[in-house]
């Protein structure tokens, strides 16, 4: 029998009891596992947790007595392609009437094991009530399940998606996924007293409607996740009446707070993780750096439909970029000269915009290698200039900044790349050295307490440009155009710089 113990997560803050709620995604929740570190790092701790769909590997994980440090690093040791299960070939000879287009083996012989879940260590959780929701199909209802009653065919059920999953025969029963119904139960929170309530939420909301049967099936579940979700939110603000008007709700005498962790723009889908287009680490960067933007305004979120709204998209580039080289903290550590490692995820939203830009600056989240502080630092906040002008018009800059948080210090790290008119054979060099100075701060503004030189190395390159690939876009030729869009500047800029050697004019 397995000793009961409290979970990392767990506990209470100043008699504040706080609900955790991890909303489905897909594959892509490693981005809750960001979002779950950042607040664990700021000292949060909960005393009530719900999931549904996808969000159930990552309170399953955390029950079983992970950290959410060692939740992160399990995510990006995963591969996405070990969420597939192939059905029997037979069943593929009768498309039309399979049960579903996989089954749940990756789940039990892959997905489990590394993500740490243990279901007996999940029943002896102390110190937090949780829940995971699954559909029964037979009545179409939804069941919180606690989890001292969970069981390895339910907690698979609940992450088995119509269509790519059958359903789960148990009890007598038919048992699903819940995303169609309610995927974040937040009133499960709200039941129990929570007096706050922390929602991470991965699915896209935007008023885009696409065209095609994959976007389209999306869509659906969009429309029926958030949906139900807003419904829930009308119920905490009518709860919030009641206790404004003086009465005692769930427990509760003043009133309920809700706060969403979301993505400024959808994040990509299962198949682009799927196919390397975009990668657990990045995830697991956006959700640090989501969540820490929430943190630093404290703001609860609207109880009403604009609570998980996302900017619309536009067509744009990503790409990964990793680069290595010694950084010397002179003032703290004068013999230091310990190698850093900057792996930097580029999104640019709008590639248009970005070109028009005279600065050409777009978003940039990551993390570092650094031991004498760690590793696997996410970044909170980054910046990311591609040829941005630098006063001198002979010289461009390519900018890479990082701001990051160290045993509750802030640090920043900025680099800039020199591109300085001259010949052909300085491109090489310049274009993939990176002057990098850290700052003690939470920007360029703080004191210098460290130099170096990072440098991309040719199998670095390759790497980086395996993963540049337009983003947003609907059609070939949309697709098309954005690489086109980009490396066409690209190559002007480098032609200019190197080849025809012209001085940015005056504006530029």
């Amino acid at each position: 029998m397995t000793a009961d113990h409290q979970p990392p997560i767990a506990g209470m803050d100043s008699n504040l009891k706080r609900g955790l709620v991890l909303a489905g995604g897909g594959m892509r929740v490693a981005y809750q596992a960001g979002a779950v570190k950042a607040l664990y790092d700021a000292g949060l701790r909960f005393t009530s947790a719900d999931a549904t769909s996808g969000g159930t590997f990552n309170l399953s994980a955390l029950l079983s007595g992970l950290t959410p440090d060692e939740l992160c690093q399990r995510w990006r040791d995963l591969s996405p392609k070990n969420f597939v299960g192939f059905a029997p070939l037979w069943q593929y000879l009768t498309f039309l009437n399979m049960p579903g287009l996989g089954t749940a083996s990756g789940f039990i012989k892959k997905i489990y094991p590394q993500l740490g879940v243990d279901l007996d260590k999940i029943h002896a959780a102390t110190g937090i009530d949780a829940y995971f929701n699954v559909c029964r199909f037979d009545d179409k209802s939804v069941l919180a399940l606690s989890h001292r009653e969970l069981d390895l065919p339910r907690l698979i059920a609940a992450a088995s998606l119509p269509i790519f999953m059958p359903a789960v025969q148990h009890l007598g029963s038919n048992w699903t996924d819940a995303v169609w119904i309610n995927d974040a139960n937040l009133l499960a929170c709200v039941e129990r007293g929570a007096q706050q309530i922390w929602l991470i939420w991965c699915i896209g909301n935007t008023a885009e409607y696409k065209t095609g049967a994959f976007n389209q099936y999306v869509h659906m579940i969009e429309m029926s996740a958030v949906g139900a979700l807003n419904r829930e939110l009308q119920v905490i603000a009518g709860l919030n009446e009641r206790i404004q008007r003086g009465e005692t709700v769930y427990g509760n005498n003043r009133p309920i707070e809700v706060f969403v962790i979301k993505p400024e723009i959808p994040i990509p889908l299962d198949p682009d993780y799927y196919l390397g287009r975009i990668d657990g680490a990045t995830l697991i960067d956006l959700g640090y750096r989501d969540a820490r933007r929430v943190l630093k305004t404290m703001q609860p979120t609207p109880l009403n439909e604009t609570a998980t709204m996302m900017k619309a998209t536009k067509p744009g580039i990503s790409f990964r970029e990793s680069m290595s080289g010694a950084v010397s903290l002179s003032e703290l550590q004068p013999q230091a000269d310990a190698n850093l490692v900057m792996h930097a995820s580029i999104q640019i939203d709008d590639i248009q915009a970005f070109i028009a830009d005279p600065h050409h600056l777009a978003g940039l989240s990551g993390h570092i290698d650094y031991p004498p502080f760690g590793m696997a630092i996410p970044a909170e906040t980054g910046v990311f200039g591609l040829f941005t002008p630098s006063g001198d018009p002979a010289l461009t800059y390519m900018v890479y900044e990082l701001g990051f948080q160290h045993q509750g210090q802030a640090y920043y790290l900025a680099g800039k790349k020199h591109v300085r008119i001259g010949m052909p054979w300085q491109l090489w060099p310049e274009t993939t050295t990176l002057y990098v100075t850290l700052y003690a701060g939470s920007d360029a503004t703080g004191p210098v307490i460290g130099n170096g030189v990072l440098r991309l190395g040719v199998s670095e390159l390759l790497k980086l440009m395996l993963t540049l690939h337009p983003t947003n876009t609907r059609t070939v030729w949309q697709s098309v155009r954005a690489n086109a869009s980009f490396l066409g500047f690209f190559a002007s800029e480098l032609l200019r710089t190197y080849v025809w050697r012209t001085p940015l004019r005056s504006g530029e």
